[in-house]
């Protein structure tokens, strides 16, 4: 069964992992998510885990980073710049940068080009403004979308709050029917301590992220693989393919 679910209200990119995101009017969606999005992530050259990568999480300053990128360059391409939270432009893979982020976490780094991307479970995600407008109730703080930092943001066509568990099993579609893209939801979204975070300060609210927890175990958004490629744009419908039992 298909049945339309709501528009895409928002597209984002985060060309660095836990840095700043983009705010887009369209994007292209690849196998591996939106063309640029997570392509770059700071490795921290003294761990030998299966997850070396510097976050968010464990350095909350990085969010106040913004990537910069060439005048003009809207397709996802490897930003240039980065933008520090004291107003100084550092080359990408530049020395300054690598040094002012080891100042900051304590501990040497080192700026990676992933041609796949890093992503924490699948290459895109996905929530709807009811659900942050509902956390954000919950907590009696403002829901600023990008604490959440999906790549897609729903505006629902029949407004319910975490509505989007419903969604796992089946595919979501976008735009036209014919050659839109198409993404197979395969899990809930569970939430760390980056929705605490103010996007604007990284100051720390931990009722958001306790919120989550008593209102849907700890899930808010989904997330969600490829499985047709295609231009996505703020506007296009978004519809539902429920997965047909056997």
């Amino acid at each position: 069964m298909t049945i339309e679910i709501g528009k895409v209200e928002a597209i984002f990119r985060y060309p660095v992992k836990s840095m700043a995101g983009e705010r887009l009017e369209a994007a292209n969606v690849g196998w591996d998510g939106i063309d640029g999005d997570r392509r770059l992530a700071l490795r921290r050259t003294q761990v030998r885990s299966n997850f070396p990568w510097l976050s968010a999480s464990k350095l909350p300053d990085l969010i106040l980073f913004t990537p910069v990128r060439d005048e003009g360059d809207v397709g996802g391409g490897i930003p240039t710049h980065v933008r520090t939270p004291d107003g100084e432009t550092m080359e990408v893979f530049g020395d300054a940068l690598a040094a002012e982020i080891e100042r900051r976490h304590g501990a040497p780094v080192e700026m990676m080009h992933l041609r796949n991307g890093v992503f924490d479970a699948a290459c895109i995600s996905v929530i709807a403004t009811d659900t942050i407008e509902e956390i954000g109730r919950l907590a009696a703080i403002d829901a600023d979308v990008r604490r959440f930092r999906p790549n897609i943001l729903v505006r629902l066509l029949r407004p319910n709050p975490f509505e989007e568990d419903t969604w796992v099993g089946g595919v979501l579609s976008f735009g036209d029917e014919s050659d839109g893209p198409r993404v197979s939801v395969t899990m809930r979204d569970e939430r760390c301590s980056m929705v605490n975070f103010d996007p604007d300060s990284a100051r720390t609210a931990p009722e958001m992220l306790k919120s989550i927890v008593r209102r849907n175990q700890m899930n808010a958004g989904i997330y969600a693989t490829v499985i047709r490629t295609g231009r996505l744009a703020i506007g296009q419908t978004i519809y539902l393919h429920e997965a047909v039992e056997a």
